[in-house]
């Protein structure tokens, strides 16, 4: 059982009061926290009491609050911490500590002027367990007031958290801690989590927002899960979440996304603009309207949302992102240095190189393409996305019976497995098989593939532009004008 006993009052303890004067911070971190329990089997939850901090701070409006996977890239870490906050571009840093004990939890928190290494303020927080969900707000909140009395900024209303069983709580930070492993989220593992907290306590927000999340990944190229299905539970879970509580920004920005596979562009325009308005240090949501922007044919802006996303969660990898922009807008040596710049960090990143590719491919480097193209389909366990293009590659560098290899092992794939109709898209489009590309689209269409959201702009397809039936395919999608 997570939690026990009565509930009692928590204590702050200060150590050290804070200064008279607001300290001038623009920008803070949340480092994760230590888990100083006697029992690392605890490390979700510490991880979770991290995330309802980060969480809470991010509703300070004019500071920019560092998202939870930049942060937790420090986690453990031994550096100096004027050296992290030089790499997040942070003005301050927030550590601290957990100690659980059976029903008792002790918090210890402090915030440092990164520059100086100066502490401002510090804290402790001793308490009697009676629902965790709770005990992380109340802790949260009362660390926000006093962050804002050192540094004279104002939170944004938000009503208290709601009350959740403790045992769903459990599960529902088990399955964030399942979605947040790094480069490859556990997303079977977390839906389970996520379904667990939700039959003990079907009225947790958080935990449908959680399971939208995860659904929303299996069905993406990386997923594995047929898009239809996975993207019909993501939005049935994203509307649940906001039924129940219609300010959870993630939420909306997964139902942006949903809506973004459906084509409902105006809707899904809104959902970003609203998840922004409710916390504005949401990267996810920046980076979702990049996306949306992008696909308008918006690139300008596009880059400013990426890279205000990369501002609020500077080692998510975000340039990723900003590579596929810049590939977009024809600018593939450019689109080609931010990649690497992901790929310096993460040499495997099978996105990274998969959108390295395909700027290959366009800057008429083929066989260059082809050497990481077969790379990547090795780290991803020939995923269908990554062949598809694979074969795009070998037609362009003169290889036309190894692509035409790779189009039978889709077909092959395909009796016993999902393949998304998008790999054969790019395969014929490299094969200048016109008709069968066509054949393909309309498949895409019907399973409303997400390689349709960027025909107006993705480069591949400028062989078939000036095809009618190109020029219908547009008009179905839908665009504003």
């Amino acid at each position: 059982m997570m939690a026990l006993g009565a509930a009692a009052t928590y204590l702050l303890l200060p150590d050290r009061i804070a200064p008279t004067r607001p300290v001038s911070v623009r920008s803070l971190a949340v480092l994760p926290l230590q888990n100083l329990s006697a029992d690392p089997a605890q490390e979700f939850f510490v991880d979770g009491m991290t995330d309802a901090l980060i969480g809470r701070l991010s509703r300070i409006p004019d500071i920019r609050v560092i998202s939870r996977t930049s942060a937790m890239h420090f986690k453990g870490t031994r550096l100096p911490l004027p050296e992290i906050a030089r790499a997040l571009q942070v003005d301050a840093i927030i550590e601290g500590s957990v100690v659980r004990s059976g029903s008792r939890l002790r918090i210890s928190v402090q915030l440092i002027r990164a520059a100086t290494d100066d502490h401002l303020w510090s804290g402790n927080y001793d308490r009697e367990l009676r629902d965790v969900l709770n005990l992380q707000d109340e802790v949260a909140q009362a660390i926000a007031r006093q962050i804002q009395i050192t540094i004279g900024g104002q939170e944004s209303g938000r009503r208290d958290a709601p009350r959740v069983s403790p045992d769903a709580y459990e599960d529902y930070l088990r399955g964030r801690f399942a979605l947040n492993q790094g480069p490859t989220p556990r997303f079977d593992e977390s839906v389970r989590y996520f379904e667990a907290a939700l039959a003990k306590d079907p009225s947790f927000a958080p935990a449908y927002s959680g399971l939208a999340t995860a659904y929303n990944g299996l069905g993406s190229v990386f997923g594995g899960a047929p898009p239809p299905d996975a993207q019909a539970k993501a939005t049935r879970a994203a509307q649940q979440a906001l039924e129940l509580d219609s300010q959870l920004a993630e939420a909306h920005v997964v139902l942006a996304e949903a809506l973004l596979w459906r084509w409902q562009w105006t809707d899904a325009e809104a959902s970003y603009a609203r998840a922004i308005d409710l916390n504005p240090n949401e990267a996810s949501a920046h980076a979702g309207r990049a996306r949306w922007l992008l696909a308008q044919g918006r690139v300008a802006e596009a880059l400013v949302s990426a890279r205000r996303a990369r501002e609020l969660d500077p080692l998510a990898l975000y340039g990723t992102d900003i590579g596929w922009i810049l590939f977009h807008a024809r600018r593939y040596s450019e689109a080609i240095r931010e990649l690497q710049t992901v790929l310096a960090v993460r040499p495997d990143d099978s996105r990274a190189l998969w959108f390295v590719g395909f700027a290959l491919i366009e800057q008429g480097q083929p066989k260059e393409a082809v050497k990481v193209l077969e790379r990547t389909a090795s780290i991803s366990n020939r995923n269908p996305a990554v062949l598809g293009v694979l074969a795009r590659a070998y037609a362009r560098a003169g290889r036309r019976t190894d692509a035409l290899r790779i189009v039978d092992e889709l077909n092959r794939r395909r009796l016993a497995s999902y393949v998304p109709p998008a790999a054969f898209v790019n395969a014929y489009l490299g094969l200048a098989d016109h008709d069968q590309t066509f054949v393909w689209l309309e498949r895409a269409y019907q399973e409303r593939s997400g390689i349709l959201q960027f025909l107006k702009v993705h480069p591949f397809f400028d062989p078939v532009r000036g095809d009618p039936r190109f020029a219908e395919l547009v008009r179905r999608l839908n665009f504003p004008d």
